[in-house]
Parts: C-alpha cells; sequence; structure tokens
C-alpha cells in the first residue's frame, strides 16, 4: 500500500502510475491512501475541460448556423458544406451531452453565442444581427432544424 506521502511523490513523478494507484485505491475503498488535494484537482481540471469542449462545438454549431441563415451573397456557394459542418458538430456534441454539460450550455448559451456573433461579424462585415441568440438550445441540437433565411 502507498502511503499519502508516496502517492503524492508519485503524482509529481509518474503521473499514469498515479492515476492507476488511485483507481486501484478507490476500487479497493482504501479510502486512507487516497491523494485527495490532487485527485480533486484533477477532477475539477477534467470538468472544465468538458466543459469548454462542449461549448466550443456548440459555438462552432452556431457560427455555421449564423452563416448559413445570414450570409446570403456566399449561400449558393457554401451552404451544403455549412450544413454539413452543422451536423458533424452536433454529431459530436450530441454523443458527449449530459445532463449537467446541457444544463451548462443552456447557462451560457448567450455568452457562446456573443463569441460565434463577433466571429460571424469578423467573418462577413454583417452586423445587423440579434445580441442575444436567436436559438433555442434543442433546436441548436436538433439534427434536423435549419433557420430559415
Amino acid at each position: 500500500m502507498k502511503t499519502a506521502i508516496d502517492i503524492k511523490e508519485l503524482y509529481e513523478s509518474n503521473y499514469l502510475q498515479w492515476l492507476e494507484e488511485t483507481i486501484k485505491s478507490l476500487k479497493s475503498r482504501q479510502l486512507g491512501d487516497i491523494d485527495y488535494e490532487n485527485l480533486i484537482e484533477e477532477l475539477e481540471a477534467l470538468a472544465k475541460n468538458e466543459k469548454r469542449r462542449v461549448r466550443s462545438l456548440l459555438e462552432q454549431i452556431i457560427r455555421h448556423l449564423l452563416l448559413y441563415q445570414n450570409w446570403h451573397i456566399e449561400k449558393a456557394r457554401n451552404a451544403n458544406h455549412w450544413a454539413a459542418e452543422i451536423i458533424s458538430f452536433r454529431n459530436q456534441i450530441n454523443e458527449e451531452l449530459t445532463t449537467n454539460l446541457r444544463n451548462h450550455l443552456e447557462e451560457n448559451i448567450n455568452l457562446i453565442y456573443g463569441n460565434a456573433l463577433d466571429y460571424f461579424k469578423t467573418k462577413t462585415k454583417l452586423t445587423n444581427l440579434p445580441e442575444l441568440c436567436p436559438y433555442t438550445l434543442d433546436q441548436i441540437l436538433d439534427k434536423n432544424w435549419l433557420p430559415s433565411s
């Protein structure tokens, strides 16, 4: 068995082994052998990365929805590409989405939309768009939905 000091040293010197030892300790309910400080840090980082990942995917979907709906001068040439990108990002996000992550997206949809809108305005030079997200999360994630132009 690793002592708390040994496992903390292992975290610094051999992360993979630290992870394997932590998993073993958790599975065997050897809670005294857990490096709680580093485990909590790792779990917080994991949650933060998952949130960042789904926010990024949602932003990509919204960017392409905005392009599809509003960039009329480019639509004839790019509509199929934008629609395919929307499907691709939807597939990725729907594979990852949990209730908790979905709630996170709902809470942050206008912030995510704002980032997508900044990208859209810079790319297209179009500016007459709503400041708040005109799409619901259900619409954004619906594989069969595209906005009317």
